[in-house]
């Protein structure tokens, strides 16, 4: 009997069914962001809908225990597969004390967690690509074996500190995976006003190092070449570009109203290729997924949704001094 597509790229039943849950549950939290926040409870939602499969499969490719991740603030799938939990995401959501991405000081999307080595990112767009070089950098020193992987939007591949980054891995032949998840839109400004070049991947060769485009609606492909960039980086052979083609099924953000520059059409078209759809798809052709286990594990998923924001929502908010904390030198060295 043949092999399947995961089964080829080394991957179980058991582990592409946990790379599903994990987008599936992404792609819930998300919904009930928008729920919370169109209800006036969290002040800010910037969305993963649509981009959770390049996100999973990137990270499933990974180290999990090892390697770090500097990820952008639609990263949702990312930072689960690293081990933030759905309670933690919900503590950023309603800014309260216990939230371990920034103590609730920090907008949603702004991650950061030192157990599961998720560098803290900031809101100036692309500044997270320079950090995760220099703990490439580290690494290389050191002479250990992990690698760094850094995401960013294809709008963002135009600031400085993305060629200033890649250059600089290029260089040194740094374990650093870059992954560019283009979901087309740089907020409101569409692909072909932002980048000349015919691909964001062809920009690889300029800092020396590869450069691939690939289907970011598809797990199994971003899986595939994220698995082989982390080989290059752990043999010596330097950093990689990947540029993985997505959709962002939502607006910018809950302050942005994304029918304004997107006509209805192209919105209904990207939710024909929605990611999570096209997965479930998959996995029942491979006899991998029923749908009564699928609906067994939304209720699962739901059920931990529906616990975290009861949890997060009566959570006790920060103290305002909470404000200097980690900012100033304290007494005692903490």
């Amino acid at each position: 009997m043949a092999k399947s597509r995961h089964q080829e790229l080394g991957l179980t039943d058991e582990k592409v069914l946990d790379m599903y849950r994990t987008m599936l549950r992404a792609r819930k939290i998300d919904e009930r962001m928008w729920l919370l926040n169109r209800a006036g409870k969290i002040p800010f939602v910037i969305s993963c809908q649509g981009q959770e499969a390049a996100q999973v499969g990137a990270a499933y490719a990974l180290n999990l225990e090892e390697d770090y991740a500097a990820p952008y603030y639609r990263d949702m799938g990312v930072v689960l597969a690293f081990g933030m939990t759905t309670r933690d995401l919900f503590l950023s959501g309603f800014a309260k004390a216990e939230d371990p991405n920034s103590g609730g000081r920090q907008m949603p999307g702004h991650f950061g967690q030192k157990k599961n080595r998720i560098l803290t990112g900031s809101s100036p767009v692309t500044t997270q690509l320079p950090h995760a070089v220099g703990v490439a950098l580290a690494g290389k020193m050191e002479k250990k074996d992990f690698v760094s992987f850094v995401t960013l939007g294809e709008g963002s591949s135009n600031q400085g500190d993305f060629h200033e980054g890649l250059n600089f891995a290029g260089v040194h032949k740094l374990p650093v995976i870059t992954m560019v998840e283009n979901n087309k839109y740089a907020i409101s400004v569409p692909l072909d006003r932002q980048v000349a070049s015919e691909t964001v991947a062809d920009r690889g060769k300029s800092y020396g190092m590869p450069g691939y485009q690939v289907n970011g609606n598809d797990p199994l492909d971003v899986f595939a070449v994220i698995k082989e960039a982390r080989e290059r980086a752990v043999n010596g052979e330097g950093p990689t570009l990947v540029e993985a083609i997505t959709n962002r099924l939502t607006a910018h953000s809950s302050d942005d109203d994304h029918t304004a520059y997107r006509d209805k059409e192209e919105i209904e078209e990207m939710k024909k290729n929605d990611c999570i759809m096209l997965f479930s798809e998959y996995l029942k052709e491979q006899g991998v997924l029923t749908d009564d286990a699928e609906t067994a594990m939304m209720k699962e998923i739901d059920d931990e949704i529906n616990d975290a924001t009861e949890y997060a929502e009566n959570a006790p908010y920060p103290e305002p001094t909470d404000a200097l904390k980690y900012v100033y030198a304290e007494e005692g060295g903490e």
